[in-house]
C-alpha cells in the first residue's frame, strides 16, 4: 500500500509552486511555461495549481513579488558604496531576470493586474532612487525630473543591455547630472 505524503501547510505548498514557476519563467520564459509543466515541476497535479492561483498571471505576480522582495532585502543590506555602484547592482540583479522583465512589458496591455504591478514597481523604484539621490546630497530642485530620467534609463538598460563599461559610464553621468541640478 502506498504511503501518504506528509500533510503540508498551504503556504509551504504555495511557496513550492512559486519556486518552480520562478525557475521556469526565468530559464524558459513565461510563454514557454504551461500550467501543466509548472504543476509537474512542482510535483503536483495540474488542477492543484488553481487551488493556489487564479491563473497564470496570478502565478507571475507571485513570482515577481518574490523576486522583488529578495532583491530589495539584499539591496537594503548593501554598504553605502555610492549611488552608481548601488544602481549598477540593481541593474545586474534585474538583468538576470530579462525574461521576466520582457514578460511584464509584453503583458501590460493584456492584464490589468500586471499593469498595476508594473506601475507599483515604478513607484517603488522611484522612491528608492529619490532616497539614493537625497543620500548623495543631490539638490531637491528638479528631483522629480531627475528620478524619472534615472528610472527610464534603468528600464532602458534592462530592455537594451549594454556592456559593463557603458553601463557604468551612463550611471556615472546620471549621478553627475543629478548632483548638478539646482
Amino acid at each position: 500500500m502506498p504511503r501518504n505524503k506528509r500533510p503540508q501547510d498551504r503556504e509551504e505548498k504555495r511557496d513550492e509552486i512559486i519556486t518552480a514557476a520562478r525557475r521556469l519563467f526565468v530559464e524558459d520564459g513565461y510563454d514557454a511555461t504551461s500550467m501543466s509543466r509548472l504543476a509537474a515541476t512542482a510535483g503536483i497535479a495540474p488542477n492543484t495549481v488553481y487551488w493556489y492561483f487564479r491563473d497564470k498571471d496570478d502565478v507571475l505576480l507571485a513570482v515577481l513579488e518574490a523576486v522583488v522582495t529578495d532583491s530589495w532585502q539584499e539591496y537594503s543590506t548593501m554598504p553605502a558604496e555610492g549611488i552608481t555602484d548601488r544602481i549598477l547592482w540593481l541593474i545586474e540583479q534585474f538583468e538576470q531576470l530579462d525574461k521576466l522583465v520582457s514578460t511584464v512589458h509584453s503583458r501590460i496591455l493584456a492584464s490589468e493586474a500586471i499593469n498595476n504591478w508594473h506601475n507599483q514597481f515604478h513607484a517603488l523604484t522611484e522612491a528608492v532612487l529619490r532616497h539614493e539621490l537625497h543620500s548623495a546630497d543631490n539638490p531637491d530642485t528638479d528631483m522629480d525630473a531627475v528620478v524619472k530620467i534615472w528610472t527610464f534609463t534603468i528600464e532602458g538598460l534592462l530592455m537594451h543591455p549594454a556592456d559593463p563599461v557603458q553601463k557604468r559610464a551612463i550611471c556615472e553621468t546620471l549621478a553627475r547630472l543629478g548632483s548638478s541640478v539646482g
